[in-house]
């Protein structure tokens, strides 16, 4: 995978995954003039995998629509998003408000990205349950090992009010998380990404948010995923599942927390047609709530350097392994990639 094809796996991360700039509301007012036995409640009420649970399972049972916006640095960006639930099948429209036109419509797992400025529809199988507002949320048993909860107060988004929560990391390994969550429904309202110094990388919230939902938005975003005439269709093959080890590939990562999620093949896409499919092999680790990706493809697929980078909270480490590029992706510091590097290790099977 080339370094020009990650970098626009990253801009449509950033396209649908968007965040609000700071409100001025002063959180540490919040804190002191909330009562310290509320406080202790709502610390025991929930540790952190009851939030991270809670919060996934709002984000896929409530109906919901509002304007939600991405900001990193100079960049900022806004989307429109429809959230209709019914039962147990979700309907979802995100579409941009600024720059070139874009949409994403979901039903349930199956996800339809629509690129006007190429016409060109996208078809996949939704891999893992992240989309904002929802969190990686894995079965990781070990999350609250990793990440200490700390309660901060009570603040408003979007003229909801809402609770304040921070993840705090108990290593250097990860990035630390504050939440502002919904009084309550418990929908994630706003999220924010910060370094060991607290300087904010990145954040996505709610400007405007409207609970419930209407028959129409779901018939609406049913109608639009039938829409793909003069468009041309790109379907992504299914993912195949795989075992790196027979493969020759062995990493035993001795990043605390991290544990294998899937080890799969899977192919590249763009709308690109100077770019063809490229069949990758992937391994990812997840700590429960942030993951990384190790990416192995064969030497000879086309023109790499090693180097590394990062946008936002996302940091990349490509590296010349044997006969082949490893690529690592995650929204960890770079020196988790370098952890992660140095405990891989190619055997000839």
């Amino acid at each position: 995978m080339s370094i020009k094809n990650q970098s626009r796996v990253w801009l449509w991360k950033c396209l649908f995954f968007t965040a609000a700039w700071v409100s001025g509301v002063c959180i540490s007012f919040a804190q002191a003039s909330t009562p310290t036995h509320v406080k202790d409640s709502l610390a025991e009420q929930y540790d952190v995998r009851g939030w991270l649970e809670r919060i996934h399972q709002t984000a896929q049972e409530q109906s919901y629509r509002g304007i939600f916006v991405y900001q990193h640095g100079n960049i900022v960006q806004a989307s429109r998003i429809v959230h209709y639930a019914q039962g147990k099948d979700e309907y979802e429209s995100i579409e941009s408000l600024d720059g070139q036109s874009h949409k994403m419509l979901r039903i349930n797992d199956d996800v339809y990205t629509f690129q006007a400025s190429h016409k060109v529809c996208i078809i996949e199988q939704r891999q893992d349950k992240d989309t904002f507002p929802a969190l990686l949320l894995t079965n990781g048993s070990e999350v609250d090992k990793v990440y200490s909860l700390r309660w901060l107060g009570i603040d408003r988004v979007a003229g909801m009010k809402s609770h304040v929560v921070e993840f705090v990391p108990k290593d250097k390994y990860r990035f630390a998380y504050k939440l502002w969550v919904d009084k309550k429904t418990y929908l994630l309202l706003r999220m924010q990404i910060l370094d060991a110094r607290g300087k904010v990388l990145e954040q996505i919230a709610f400007s405007r948010i409207q609970f419930g939902g209407k028959l129409a938005d779901k018939n609406k975003i049913v109608e639009q995923t039938q829409a793909t005439k003069d468009l041309h269709i790109l379907r992504v093959p299914a993912h195949k599942s795989i075992d790196m080890a027979a493969l020759g590939w062995h990493i035993n990562p001795t990043v605390p927390g991290f544990r294998k999620l899937h080890e799969l093949r899977r192919p590249m896409i763009t709308p690109y047609a100077e770019d063809p499919p490229l069949e990758v092999d992937q391994m990812v680790f997840s700590d429960g709530l942030t993951a990384v990706s190790v990416f192995v493809e064969p030497l000879s697929t086309r023109v790499r350097s090693e180097g590394k980078g990062g946008f936002g909270a996302s940091h990349m480490l490509v590296k010349r392994v044997g006969n082949a590029w490893v690529t690592l992706i995650g929204e960890v510091p770079q020196e988790t990639l370098q952890q992660f590097l140095a405990a891989i290790e190619y055997r000839s099977p």
